[in-house]
């Protein structure tokens, strides 16, 4: 899964990086608290869409039961961070959400359009990166992250047939977007990153990361 070049995705355009894999299996801990981390963002950012388009009942009722999927997966995270006796830290937040976020059209209905494109790349890289550490790391990170495959599979599809509809609602080419998206998203996967975090890019330095206590990602 190293090489782009043979990586075949229906959404993204490039593989998570060798060397990423390589320094999550070297900084377990800090995986772990990271992805807590993100899937309470991910409860998080379907709460907020419900409230951002509350008039929209179809898509209220599919984020209700998405952000209650999500909130279970960090219990499932807590759990397994309280039985390996990791303390939970406060990171400094990476760049990747905030960076493909900075796409989204800041005036509507593009603006509802993009936040569901968003959405589904996040949740896709995480399905990729769920499939890579799998197989790369031991139990019972293993078995947590196959287990979460699935579940991740499902949620980038919600939110791209979301994008779909909204963009046909208004006559939008979903398609641009979406290709606009993909771009930046494998350049953040690619471009080495001064932080590793779960959605970052391969690290600039394989040694010495360290946990910094500078706000919450």
């Amino acid at each position: 899964m190293s090489s782009a070049s043979a990586f075949d995705h229906p959404l993204l355009r490039a593989a998570t990086p060798g060397a990423w894999i390589a320094e999550a299996c070297a900084l377990p801990e800090l995986l772990l608290i990271d992805h807590a981390n993100c899937e309470k963002k991910a409860a998080s950012t379907a709460l907020a869409l419900m409230f951002a388009y509350a008039e929209d009942l179809e898509l209220t009722d599919k984020m209700s039961r998405l952000a209650r999927e999500e909130l279970r997966h960090y219990e499932q995270v807590a759990r397994l961070i309280g039985a390996l006796n990791i303390a939970p830290q406060r990171l400094a937040p990476g760049r990747y959400a905030t960076q493909l976020r900075r796409l989204v059209a800041s005036e509507e209905p593009a603006r509802e359009v993009d936040l569901m494109i968003c959405g589904a790349f996040i949740e896709a890289r995480s399905c990729e990166r769920f499939a890579a550490l799998g197989v790369a790391m031991p139990a019972p990170m293993s078995d947590l992250f196959l287990g979460l495959h699935e579940a991740e599979a499902r949620h980038y599809q919600l939110y791209l047939d979301l994008a779909a509809r909204a963009a046909a609602r208004v006559g939008l080419n979903v398609g641009a977007r979406i290709s606009a998206f993909a771009a930046r998203e494998a350049q953040l996967i690619m471009d080495p990153d001064p932080l590793f975090r779960f959605h970052s890019g391969p690290p600039q330095q394989t040694a010495g990361t360290t946990l910094q206590a500078r706000g919450s990602d």
